[in-house]
């Protein structure tokens, strides 16, 4: 076989195969990535009578589950860098109030311009019917998103990091998770829009 014919032959193999991978790249893998993401964000039920909480976490968290006093940690690990975390703590509420307090609030408005603290944001935004806050801020090449609750018979806190790979899954991750937390208790009082206090049960 000539020197050519090799050649050509080579010539042919080689864009045959860049061919495929082209394909794969655009076909194939955004397909794979979609799925991929829309498994890990698919919500699974948790519950834990211990801390007066129900929720949904996103799968991508939801691998181990360790108690320890007053709170429970869930967490996968990654392989390469450190997964998605999620800490939960609970406390009985000694004053049965159902708010924050404001200057509590105003104290989370304003600590990241106090202490200088990268990619902070503050949110007081209700969660499944309680008074709640939550709070970004930078952690490393990550993020660590924090979520007060309070209900008259608990205070939670809960944690979420997303560790240092997939920030953009695992926030979206973290953020749907805390969000879906029900904090146990009496139901929340409100004011309605006519101005008289009413009770709305919590749930969804």
């Amino acid at each position: 076989m000539s020197p050519q014919i090799v050649f050509g032959l080579g010539v042919l193999m080689i864009g045959g195969a860049w061919l495929s991978f082209e394909y794969v790249l655009a076909k194939w893998y955004p397909r794979y990535r979609f799925d991929e993401q829309t498994a890990a964000l698919n919500l699974l039920p948790y519950q834990n009578t211990r801390l007066g909480i129900r929720m949904e976490v996103a799968a991508c968290i939801y691998g181990h589950v360790q108690d320890f006093p007053g709170g429970v940690k869930i967490y996968r690990s990654g392989i390469f860098s450190s997964g998605p975390t999620l800490t939960i703590t609970s406390e009985p509420n000694p004053g049965q109030s159902d708010q924050f307090s404001p200057q509590l609030l105003a104290n989370w408005e304003t600590w990241g311009d106090l202490h200088d603290i990268p990619e902070y944001r503050y949110d007081p935004s209700p969660i499944e019917g309680r008074n709640a806050a939550m709070i970004w801020q930078g952690q490393g090449p990550g993020l660590l998103i924090t979520a007060h609750i309070i209900s008259p018979a608990y205070i939670v806190r809960a944690d979420c990091s997303t560790g240092g790979s997939d920030i953009s899954l695992y926030k979206q991750a973290c953020e749907e998770s805390l969000r879906a937390i029900m904090v146990a208790g009496p139901p929340t009082v409100r004011a309605s829009p006519s101005g008289p206090l009413r009770l709305e049960p919590v749930g969804r």
